[in-house]
């Protein structure tokens, strides 16, 4: 094996150790040491790749901005909030992105209780979210508020919910709960 082939290994080992560990862990809670022996890597090895915890986590928050990319290029999209279905395609998008980076997220999350820097970055995330779909409301009578804070409410429901639900609920019956409570805040009336 090359050495360049070694290095990607060892890397991506060392991010999938990572997210293991601040699946069951936490991302406070964890060491680089705790992520090298994870990976079954020499903890020297870290270095080679990452300058700290932190510079992991942003590397994390590539792959996640790049499958959120993905998501987004999914079948099915429509961009009308006033239909159940457009709606509904979002809110199981977004649990499905959420669980399959679960471990990214809340590591985003408590990095953003300690770290400025992450501040800024989840801030960004969510603000990347909103103005991806603030078009979808256009079609929307009369939401609860502006644009703006439609959607923002909106996003803090789903990602709260799958924070706190997701593997407490059936996939199916957490997105359907969510889709009947934002359409209805969305809209004014059931579906």
């Amino acid at each position: 094996m090359k050495r360049k082939e070694r290095a990607a290994e060892t890397e991506a080992a060392l991010k999938a150790a990572a997210k293991r560990l601040f699946a069951t862990r936490g991302y406070l809670n964890t060491k680089i040491t705790d992520i090298t022996a994870e990976a079954g890597r020499a903890a020297g090895s870290f270095y080679n790749h990452f300058t700290g915890k932190e510079e992991l986590l942003e590397a994390l928050l590539a792959d996640l901005a790049e499958a959120s990319d993905e998501t987004v290029a999914e079948d099915g999209h429509r961009a009308d909030f006033s239909d159940p279905a457009a709606v509904r395609f979002h809110v199981a998008a977004y649990w499905r992105f959420f669980r399959e980076n679960r471990a990214t997220m809340l590591a985003l999350q408590q990095a953003a209780l300690v770290n400025e820097t992450f501040v800024g970055k989840l801030d960004e995330f969510a603000r990347t979210q909103a103005d991806e779909i603030a078009d979808h409301l256009d079609h929307v009578a009369r939401p609860p508020a502006g644009r703006g804070v439609s959607i923002a409410m909106m996003y803090a429901l789903v990602d709260t919910f799958a924070r706190t639900y997701q593997g407490e609920l059936p996939d199916d019956e957490a997105v359907e709960a969510l889709t009947r409570f934002v359409y209805r805040g969305l809209n004014g009336r059931d579906y």
